[in-house]
């Protein structure tokens, strides 16, 4: 593409959707959230919502109904928290990872870091641990395997770096679904493997507020490095040459990068479970928004990301009797939606 070509999409009107393509995401979010807030089996009207927050931020007395205080602060917040926690976890670790490996195909458990979550996770609940442990047992085996993978990685040589590392994550991540299966096969079958399987497919509809005292400042913490990194992730686009010409250590700067990201999405994976295509799909509207610079893509994805699972979340508790698990439903709007982008996208992926 030429400059002349580039300055104008930059000055015209896709110019001026990217540059304000954080304010959109911001809308679409706090949107979703008074939404998903005033929606569900108890719902809760508008005005009551407003008077309620209102109360709390002013100690003042709402004049709203018990009930509908208890449904907003004890139920519908913890969850909504959770989702955003989780929605812009998975979403930001997707946009690090596709950026770092040159590949809009990765998804954060490339690594093999759900796999590795699951088994830990399966694995307390195979041991009746008590919740706390089985998070912590998550936490854990996210970390475990993707070190695993970052070491194999590290002692072949002779191969592209970065493809050793796919290879190896997807090899991993055969092994651990295998042990997982064996788990589910020894698991009692009345008591077990329900809660494995409703894990599996991922919910936040066991979410209590001492559930996300741990994990947030988790979370939060892994995204603070990816912010200060982010315009030095857009060199990791380049070759390997270009980007070290620059002045950029990349294995150095891609260790931290998979740590910061397998981070996050081990701790977003210990209190939902398994949710797929947030990680894969949000990153790639994010970047049709506000474009492949990382610095706007970052806090696109983390927007996008939250507000989505939101969405979804909202979704699932309302469209049925029985909430339905979270996993299947991002499946059937991620899979057609992601197909759509691939039939309608022209050029390169940025």
């Amino acid at each position: 593409m030429s400059d002349t070509l580039v300055q104008r999409v930059d000055t015209g009107t896709v110019g001026a959707i990217r540059r304000a393509g954080g304010w959109i995401a911001l809308a679409v979010l706090v949107a979703l959230v008074l939404v998903s807030f005033a929606v569900g089996k108890f719902a809760v009207a508008p005005g009551d919502l407003i008077a309620v927050v209102f109360a709390k931020l002013t100690g003042t007395t709402s004049g709203v109904d018990a009930v509908t205080e208890t449904v907003v602060w004890r139920i519908r917040l913890p969850r909504v928290f959770a989702a955003l926690l989780v929605g812009a976890a998975l979403a930001s670790a997707g946009a690090t990872y596709q950026g770092m490996l040159r590949n809009p195909l990765v998804s954060p458990d490339i690594l093999g870091v759900s796999a590795g979550a699951s088994l830990g996770a399966i694995l307390g609940i195979f041991l009746s641990l008590p919740v706390l442990a089985i998070q912590l047992c998550a936490f854990v085996g996210g970390l475990a395997a993707v070190a695993v993978v970052y070491g194999l990685g590290a002692r072949i040589r002779g191969h592209d770096p970065i493809l050793v590392l796919v290879l190896a994550g997807i090899a991993l991540s055969t092994l651990l679904t295998a042990a997982i299966s064996l788990l589910k096969v020894m698991a009692d079958p009345f008591n077990q493997l329900p809660t494995i399987t409703y894990w599996l497919l991922g919910s936040l509809a066991t979410i209590a507020g001492n559930y996300l005292v741990g994990v947030a400042p988790v979370i939060l913490l892994g995204l603070i490095p990816l912010f200060l990194l982010r315009w030095r992730i857009n060199l990791l686009t380049l070759s390997e040459d270009e980007a070290r010409t620059l002045g950029v250590e990349t294995k150095l700067l891609r260790a931290v990068l998979i740590a910061v990201a397998t981070w996050m999405t081990a701790a977003a994976v210990s209190i939902s479970g398994i949710i797929g295509w947030i990680g894969l799909l949000v990153p790639h509207i994010a970047r049709l928004l506000v474009g492949p610079d990382f610095t706007r893509l970052l806090p696109a994805s983390l927007m996008l990301g939250g507000g989505y699972l939101v969405f979804v979340d909202t979704l699932a508790r309302t469209i049925a009797p029985l909430e339905v698990p979270l996993g299947i439903v991002t499946a059937f709007l991620g899979a057609p939606f992601f197909l759509w982008l691939l039939a309608s996208t022209r050029g390169g992926w940025q």
